[in-house]
C-alpha cells in the first residue's frame, strides 16, 4: 500500500464537502438535496465511480464549482467518492441534508479551511484514509475567547 496527500484545489472562501457514497444514482440525488436548500446556494459537485466505465460524474448549478469539483474529483481518484464545492451557503446549512441522501455512506469534512487527502493506494484501487482540515491549535481558549465565539454566533444569526 502506498500513502500520499491529495492537497484540494480551491479558493479560500470556498467551502468544501467530501465524503463517500456508493451508486451512480448519488449524483443525481445530492444535487436534488443541494437545490432543495434554497435558490441562492450555488454548488458543484463531482462523484468517483468505482465500476463499470468509472467515470468522474458531475453536476450543479455553477459551471465553474463543477469544473472545480471535477478536477479535484479527478486528482483524489477514490473510488465512490464525491467532492461538493459551496458559495452563497455554508455546510451547516445543507450537510443534514446531504447526510440524508440515501447513497451516501460518509462525511470526512465539511470545511472552508485547507484541506489534505489521505489517500491509500493498493492493487484494487484508491481509497479515502481520512483528511487533513486546517491548521493545528496555538493554544486553548480564554474567557475572553469564549465570549468572543459566543457572540460571533450571535453577530452571524446561528444563536439567538
Amino acid at each position: 500500500m502506498e500513502l500520499t496527500t491529495v492537497r484540494i484545489d480551491k479558493p479560500d472562501d470556498l467551502n468544501v464537502i467530501i465524503g463517500q457514497a456508493h451508486f451512480i444514482k448519488t449524483v443525481e440525488d445530492l444535487h436534488e438535496a443541494l437545490v432543495g436548500n434554497g435558490p441562492h446556494l450555488r454548488f458543484g459537485l463531482a462523484f468517483c465511480e468505482a465500476s463499470g466505465p468509472r467515470l468522474v460524474r458531475h453536476s450543479g448549478n455553477d459551471d465553474d464549482l463543477v469544473e472545480l469539483a471535477t478536477k479535484n474529483a479527478l486528482a483524489v481518484g477514490a473510488g465512490h467518492s464525491f467532492i461538493v464545492f459551496l458559495r452563497e451557503g455554508y455546510p451547516v446549512n445543507v450537510l443534514n441534508a446531504v447526510e440524508q441522501v440515501p447513497e451516501v455512506c460518509g462525511i470526512f469534512c465539511a470545511t472552508a479551511n485547507p484541506v489534505e487527502v489521505l489517500v491509500a493506494q493498493t492493487e484494487l484501487g484508491r481509497g479515502i484514509v481520512g483528511v487533513v482540515d486546517g491548521l493545528p491549535p496555538l493554544g486553548v481558549e480564554n474567557a475572553d475567547d469564549q465570549t468572543a465565539r459566543r457572540q460571533l454566533l450571535r453577530q452571524i444569526g446561528y444563536k439567538m
